[in-house]
């Protein structure tokens, strides 16, 4: 595992926050569930090959970890867009039958916690930071799923 942190646009990462590597792309567990350039049509041939086989690889574990049936995958391409976080990142999300009552609705909630955090990265509304010690652990179990 790394020692430094990894940058996710202005953040850094905790190494222990990150379950999988490659030279490219880095998969990590999010603060609050729901590669150094700032929009997809910024990425070379090789980092987008990259990205969507890390997605790919990443998303199929976590599909079958969480028991779901289905995967959501969502890039938010620029500020209208929605995009807070000024670097590519693809998010994932494995469904479940039933998860939202319209399937569609999942990108309203999307929607509406990029805009929160874009609001105020402290957020202590409804949804709170998870600890250091809970990313890890969850870090720490996808991170056996990519052994």
């Amino acid at each position: 595992m790394a020692s430094e942190p990894f940058t996710f646009g202005p953040h850094k990462i905790d190494p222990a926050d990150v379950f999988y590597t490659t030279s490219m792309s880095f998969a990590m567990v999010n603060l609050r569930p729901v590669l150094p350039v700032k929009r997809f049509v910024d990425l070379s041939a090789d980092e987008t090959i990259d990205l969507w086989l890390t997605a790919k690889k990443v998303a199929g574990q976590l599909e079958h970890y969480h028991k779901a049936s289905s995967l959501t995958f969502t890039i938010q391409d620029g500020p209208e867009a929605g995009q807070t976080v000024p670097h590519v990142h693809i998010h994932i999300l494995p469904r479940k039958a039933g998860d939202f009552k319209e399937n569609d609705e999942i990108y309203d909630a999307i929607d509406k916690k990029e805009k929160e955090l874009k609001e105020k990265l402290d957020l202590d509304k409804e949804r709170k930071d998870r600890s250091s010690e809970e990313r890890a652990q969850e870090a720490g179990e996808y991170r056996q799923l990519l052994l």
